[in-house]
């Protein structure tokens, strides 16, 4: 090793501190009962070797790379001191030698990771000690590693630059490659700053779901500071045990909340607006009973049904397979008795016979299915049977299924016997009720060798539109008043039903599997080629919103709760309704419809161009009190509830101060301190032009205590901000 040194003209720091930590690993071995000189021998090592304080990892790539950068500064500056060809070959040995010893001491590094895992975990006092080490090597001035998935390491880079790559580090690179993904992503998580905050429609990396919200901490918002995100790039190679984790974490049941398992069946009666029914929906809760609801407001079929097995029709009736177990009260009496825990062994071990009560069949009392059969939509369906339906080229672009304007024309002067003026007039007739349109957008419809594509043969309506599953329906559309009246009545079901009181949780596993569901997902087939042009603000914000908080619900049964940030990305942009014939994501409806066309949190571009036929529904003013009320599945979002017309700006004010006072926006006057939900912090350019601006908007919705107290300290100039942590989970 003397010789070695001796020799090594090229990296001598490299070298010298590769010998520090091979002595110091040759120490930790003899000597494993001295914790101080062993957390010693670690701190030199990490300070060398790089070593992951978290997971007792060493990170040998960064010390080769250390080796090679130092290595090339020094071969620099002897090229420009002048050295011949005889020196650069001296230099080439001696770098061949120098990576050999490298690479016996990092068999060394690899053998003593080795015998720690085997002997346990280092002393949590010593730990701690380690741990503060590498934070103070942490915040030197070094710059921060960057790797983002898709950037080759410094290591691999280098690799192909080098002359010789020995065998051992070839092995070194293979064991670096098995323990970096614990090792970076723990240093990551010191490292990283603000992530890329990027997504449609809402930041996806700020304190993710993540031990800082779990927690109850607060993270403190200033431009002097700067936030840590608890996403980072390498979460995309964690294991999938760990995913299983998060999703418990998330608020995904665990297996005590699971209901009990039983042969049997339960149905409740209920209906509308009862608090009675409320209670039972809790009590069975409790008891951990799955059981089916039959609401007669939305089933009026049902009242006679109900009259013949109890008597009455008065609700909440409760029935255990064909035993009617009553009310409420009821309920309560036979459990205070303990004669409820035999009827649930009864439901457990014994089926319903053919004389209970049946589920809610599908279609029934459903209008929404019914109705005229538009004779447009047949000459439609034989249009598409007829003609050449394929992939074309159009102005030097593929567009696939597309069909000529010719051969339209052709199919309907021979099918109904039109000469070729007509018929060209009653395909603009076809393209104005949105049964196809131009590729481009060029024109309504022509004859001649344009391209036009039908409705449901679009690339992103068949892939990504979930409410034109078996392509265009048959019916007639109807007003969008008339749809709107009837989901506005159906969502309010929804939420009463499987949805907590304080609208703060909800039952996914019973909406999936409930008859409103399914007469939802008809409902929005009936948006396909619907006419919004003519609709009224207020009618157009409680659609909207309503649409939007059953079409985040969709999604998430459809394509599981997100848990990352491009599964939250591909939730709010990717899944979308074709309404009107134009295509809508939970995105375009917030910030495009609701917020006038504005810009998401952390984007450049608008929702909608300039030429986007989806300008016309917009809203022609931002309302920013939709924050409050719209809700894509998360625990930090407003409370559910149904929206209505004709008290839309009543209930936005309701749903603003519900949401503010139940924590959205915490004053301490004492500590001078304002503790806000980071909603008044992405969409800040809402509520004001400043900080400031936005305090005092949101203040007229707090408390009166609390409202003058926060105007005071503004006046005073000594308030300080500090947003919330926002909670990702799922809010069930």
């Amino acid at each position: 090793m003397e010789k070695l040194n001796s020799k090594d003209i090229t990296e001598p720091d490299s070298l010298a501190l590769e010998k520090q930590a091979g002595s110091t690993l040759d120490v930790n071995i003899k000597h494993e009962g001295e914790l101080k000189r062993e957390v010693q021998s670690l701190t030199i090592c990490k300070d060398v070797c790089g070593v992951d304080s978290d997971n007792g990892h060493e990170d040998i790539g960064e010390k080769v790379g250390h080796s090679e950068i130092v290595e090339s500064k020094a071969t620099e500056e002897k090229l420009d001191n002048g050295i011949g060809n005889n020196d650069t070959g001296n230099m080439d040995n001696n770098k061949d030698l120098s990576l050999k010893a490298s690479g016996e001491k990092l068999d060394e590094l690899i053998e003593h990771d080795e015998r720690k895992n085997k002997d346990g975990e280092w002393d949590s006092k010593d730990q701690e000690e380690t741990d503060e080490n590498l934070d103070r090597n942490l915040r030197g001035e070094q710059p921060d590693p960057v790797f983002d998935g898709t950037e080759v390491p410094e290591m691999e880079a280098n690799q192909a630059e080098g002359s010789v790559w020995p065998e051992k580090a070839r092995k070194v690179k293979n064991f670096v490659k098995q323990k970096s993904i614990v090792a970076v992503t723990s240093v990551l998580h010191r490292l990283s700053g603000k992530g890329s905050e990027v997504e449609h429609g809402a930041p996806v990396n700020e304190d993710v779901g993540g031990s800082d919200s779990r927690n109850g901490e607060v993270a403190e918002v200033s431009p002097k500071t700067t936030e840590k995100s608890v996403w980072n790039p390498l979460s995309y190679i964690m294991s999938r045990a760990s995913d299983a984790e998060n999703k418990v974490e998330q608020g995904f049941c665990k297996e005590s909340l699971l209901p009990i398992a039983m042969k049997g069946r339960v149905i409740v009666y209920t209906r509308l607006g009862c608090q009675d029914c409320r209670e039972v929906r809790l009590f069975l809760h409790k008891k951990k009973l799955r059981y089916v609801e039959i609401n007669i407001d939305v089933y009026p079929g049902r009242k006679a049904e109900l009259e013949k097995f109890s008597g009455s029709c008065t609700v909440p009736k409760v029935f255990f397979n064909e035993i009617l177990m009553g009310s409420l009260s009821e309920l309560k009496n036979l459990d205070e008795s303990g004669k409820l825990a035999e009827k649930i062994d009864y439901l457990v071990t014994e089926e319903p016979s053919f004389e209970a009560p049946l589920p809610p069949l599908s279609d029934e009392d459903d209008v929404s299915s019914k109705g005229p059969i538009d004779e447009l939509a047949l000459i439609v369906q034989n249009m598409k049977g007829t003609i050449v339906v394929k992939d074309r080229f159009y102005k030097m672009h593929r567009f696939t299924n597309c069909f000529l304007g010719s051969e339209a024309v052709d199919f309907l002067s021979e099918d109904h016997y039109l000469e070729r003026e007509e018929a060209v007039e009653f395909g603009q007739k076809l393209a104005s009720k949105l049964f196809f349109r131009h590729v481009l957008d060029e024109n309504l419809f022509e004859d001649g060798n344009h391209l036009y594509r039908f409705l449901d043969h679009d690339p992103i309506v068949s892939s990504q539109c979930h409410n034109i599953l078996r392509g265009i329906i048959e019916l007639k559309p109807k007003p969008i008043s008339e749809i709107s009246s009837s989901m506005q009545f159906l969502t309010y079901a929804i939420f009463e039903a499987y949805a907590s009181e304080d609208g703060k949780h909800v039952d996914y596993r019973s909406i999936h599997g409930s008859e409103e569901f399914a007469r939802y997902i008809r409902i929005i087939q009936e948006l396909q080629r619907v006419e919004l042009q003519d609709i009224r603000r207020e009618e157009k914000l409680a659609f909207f919103i309503n649409l939007y908080n059953m079409m985040a619900i969709h999604a998430i049964l459809a394509l599981g709760h997100p848990t990352r940030p491009l599964e939250r990305r591909k939730l709010l942009g990717d899944f979308k309704y074709v309404i009107g014939g134009c295509t809508y994501s939970l995105s375009a409806i917030q910030n495009g419809v609701l917020r006038c066309n504005q810009r998401p949190p952390y984007n450049l571009l608008k929702p909608f161009g300039a030429n986007d036929k989806r300008l016309e529904v917009a809203i022609p003013y931002p309302e920013p009190l939709v924050h409050f009320a719209l809700v894509c599945g998360n625990r930090s979002g407003p409370a559910l509830r149904c929206y209505s017309p004709g008290n839309i700006d009543k209930e936005l004010m309701e749903s603003a101060r519900n949401f503010l006072r139940s924590g959205g926006l915490i004053v301490d006057e004492k500590a001078k301190v304002a503790y806000a939900s980071k909603i008044l912090k992405w969409y800040s350019v809402d509520f004001g032009n400043n900080e400031v601006e936005v305090l005092k908007h949101v203040s007229n919705y707090l408390e009166p205590g609390d409202s003058e107290a926060l105007l005071q300290l503004l006046a005073e100039t000594e308030l300080k901000v500090i947003y919330q942590p926002y909670d990702w989970g799922l809010n069930c």
